[in-house]
C-alpha cells in the first residue's frame, strides 16, 4: 500500500467522522426542540408525499411539491429564524472536552449535601428558587449578564439568595462545577405547548435551558413548595426529596469516576 493510498484511506474516514458528527449535533438538537421536531416532521411529509406523486403520475401535487421544494429551505429559514440561530449557538457553546469540571466522589457528595439542605429548607418554607447546573454546554451567555459571585456553595448561601426581598431572589443561580459562579440569572422561557398552563415562568425558564442545553435545572415552586428537576428537554414535577437527591446524584455523575486516598492520589479509576 502506497503512501497515497493511505493518506486518500486516512481522509476518506476523517471526511465520513465530520459529517457523522455534524449529523450528531443537529439530530440532538432537533430532538430538545419542538419546533425543530416539527420542521422535520414537515419535511418527511413533503418527501413522502413527493414518492407517492411520483408513484402514480399525480401531476397537479408533483408541481406544486416542486413549488414547495424550491422555495421551502427558504421559508423555514426565514421562519423558523430564531430556532436554527438557537440551535447553531448551542452547538457552538458545546465544549468538545468535557464539562467545566469533573468532581470527585467527595466533591460531588458534598456538593448535593449543600444543595439538598437548601432545597429542604425552600420546600418548607415555599421559596421560589431556580438552580441550574452546567455541563458539558456552556452557560457563558446568561452568565455574562447575571451578577457574578463565584462562591462556594453552601446552603446557607443558596437559602439566602432566594430569600424573599433578596436583590437576586427572582432570577436563577448557576453552579459551574462545584462553585456558585453567579445569581439573578434570567432564562429564556420554554414555548413547548405540552406544558402545563399551570406552571409558572420559574418552571417554563428551566425546562427552556433544558431544552437548549444539557444543564440540570432545580426548581422550587413558590406557591407549592414542590419540587422539580428539568433535563434532557423534559421536566420532572413533584419528586420526593429522596427521588430529587437520587436523581441528582446519578446526573453529576462523569463518564469516569476518581477515588481519592488520605494521600490526596488517586487509587482507582472505573467507568461510571
Amino acid at each position: 500500500m502506497t503512501l497515497a493510498s493511505v493518506w486518500s484511506l486516512v481522509t476518506k474516514i476523517v471526511d465520513i467522522c465530520i459529517v457523522w458528527l455534524l449529523f450528531y449535533f443537529v439530530l440532538k438538537n432537533i430532538k430538545n426542540n419542538a419546533k425543530m421536531v416539527l420542521i422535520l416532521k414537515g419535511v418527511l411529509l413533503v418527501i413522502f408525499i413527493e414518492i407517492l406523486s411520483k408513484m402514480f403520475n399525480l401531476y397537479t401535487i408533483g408541481l406544486l411539491l416542486e413549488y414547495v421544494v424550491e422555495w421551502g429551505p427558504l421559508a423555514i429559514i426565514v421562519i423558523f429564524q430564531p430556532e436554527i440561530r438557537g440551535m447553531l449557538e448551542s452547538i457552538g457553546r458545546t465544549q468538545l472536552l468535557g464539562r467545566h469540571k469533573t468532581l470527585t466522589v467527595s466533591e460531588r457528595e458534598k456538593m448535593v449535601n449543600e444543595i439538598m439542605k437548601a432545597i429542604e429548607f425552600l420546600k418548607k418554607n415555599k421559596i421560589g428558587a431556580l438552580i441550574v447546573i452546567e455541563r458539558d454546554i456552556s452557560l457563558q451567555e446568561y452568565i455574562d449578564r447575571a451578577t457574578k459571585l463565584y462562591a462556594d456553595i453552601t446552603s446557607e448561601l443558596l437559602g439566602n439568595l432566594f430569600y424573599p426581598n433578596s436583590p437576586l431572589h427572582d432570577g436563577g443561580v448557576i453552579i459551574q462545577g462545584n462553585r456558585i459562579t453567579c445569581a439573578g440569572a434570567v432564562f429564556k422561557t420554554s414555548m413547548n405547548p405540552n406544558v402545563s398552563k399551570k406552571l409558572g415562568t420559574r418552571h417554563r425558564a428551566a425546562l427552556g435551558v433544558a431544552e437548549e442545553s444539557d444543564a440540570l435545572s432545580l426548581i422550587v415552586s413558590e406557591e407549592t413548595g414542590r419540587i422539580s428537576l428539568a433535563y434532557d428537554a423534559d421536566l420532572r414535577y413533584n419528586l420526593t426529596l429522596d427521588e430529587f437527591r437520587k436523581t441528582l446524584m446519578e446526573e453529576l455523575k462523569p463518564k469516569t469516576e476518581l477515588f481519592y486516598g488520605s494521600n490526596g492520589e488517586s487509587e482507582d479509576e472505573f467507568n461510571a
